[in-house]
């Protein structure tokens, strides 16, 4: 019996098992707050397995995809890399431009002075910290996640084994499927873990006094990622693709942009769009490396949500 319900589980389209966590989140979380603070390790769970298996993943995939790579396949990473530019650049510009016309503002209670003595005083400390992290030893950056570090282990190691026996990197092949097939155990969990992650959300939190006390806030900021996501970003994917740009978006926004909207770390959400890079068929040589270096700038949703809470704080004060 259990294991029938199981397998018709499992052949429901995961998208659709993502929107029923998220709907009985929200009547477990605002019906039975207890319940909901119950399963939160549901939650818990599921983004700490999400950024366990993170780290090798990339590590993995990046360092078989270097040794396989041949000269005549593009990569591509240069125009990723203006996109990426292009995109945070304007998605901050958005949150400005928001935050001008709606100003927002914080609650702010129980305010202690900031000690900036940790702050990086200048660009040069900065570049510091970066060059450390390339240097890291490559079995602590797996363990602390330092993808910066994970990169550059990954693609030193990769050029190493350019040359090795096609033995090697066939066993290499093997070994970044098997990893993948962890990743799509591990999103295969998903549904239970938004439900978790909702649930908690909403039992833990007034929902009418956190949206009373910051409405204008919300609106901002789901309204400035709403407008990237469905406006600026289709309009990059048409220039570039010269297509009609909202099947490719949606898709994306359904199969990743949920997951990252709830867990709320780039992260934790490399696997999800390993996952999807590999069903839309896209050169692993390109998405290997650009996924990863992604989550780790941070881009669009990092840039709304800085620019967005630093101007709210100066409309406070």
């Amino acid at each position: 019996m259990l294991r029938a319900l199981l397998n018709q589980w499992c052949k429901v389209n995961l998208m659709l098992q993502i929107i029923i966590g998220i709907v009985l989140g929200v009547i477990v979380g605002i019906t039975a707050p207890s319940v909901g603070n119950s399963v939160a390790f549901l939650g818990d769970f599921f983004v700490k397995a999400l950024k366990s298996v993170a780290p090798v993943l990339v590590f993995i995939l990046v360092l078989s995809a270097i040794a396989q790579h041949r000269a005549e396949r593009p990569t591509n990473v240069k125009d990723i890399l203006v996109l990426y530019l292009i995109g945070t650049f304007t998605a901050a510009l958005v949150a400005v431009s928001a935050c001008f016309i709606l100003k927002p503002t914080l609650l702010l209670t129980n305010i202690e002075a900031y000690d900036a003595s940790n702050a990086p005083s200048g660009v040069l400390l900065v570049l510091k910290n970066l060059l450390m992290n390339l240097a890291d030893n490559p079995f602590s950056a797996i363990a602390n996640a330092n993808y910066i570090g994970i990169l550059a282990w990954a693609t030193i190691v990769g050029f190493a084994l350019k040359s090795a026996i096609p033995s090697s990197k066939k066993f290499l092949s093997e070994l970044s499927d098997a990893v993948s097939f962890m990743v799509r155990i591990v999103i295969r969990l998903a549904p239970f873990g938004v439900f978790g992650l909702v649930a908690q959300t909403l039992s833990t939190t007034s929902f009418s006094e956190f949206v009373s006390t910051y409405a204008r806030l919300l609106v901002v900021l789901v309204g400035a990622m709403l407008f990237v996501a469905l406006v600026v970003n289709p309009l990059i994917v048409f220039i570039k693709i010269r297509k009609n740009p909202y099947p490719l978006v949606l898709t994306c926004l359904a199969q990743s942009g949920l997951t990252a909207f709830f867990t709320r770390s780039s992260a934790a959400n490399i696997p999800v769009n390993m996952d999807l890079c590999k069903k839309l068929d896209l050169n692993p040589d390109t998405y290997s490396v650009s996924i990863p270096l992604g989550a780790t700038i941070n881009m669009a949703g990092a840039a709304v949500t800085v620019t967005v809470m630093a101007l709210a704080a100066t409309n406070t004060l």
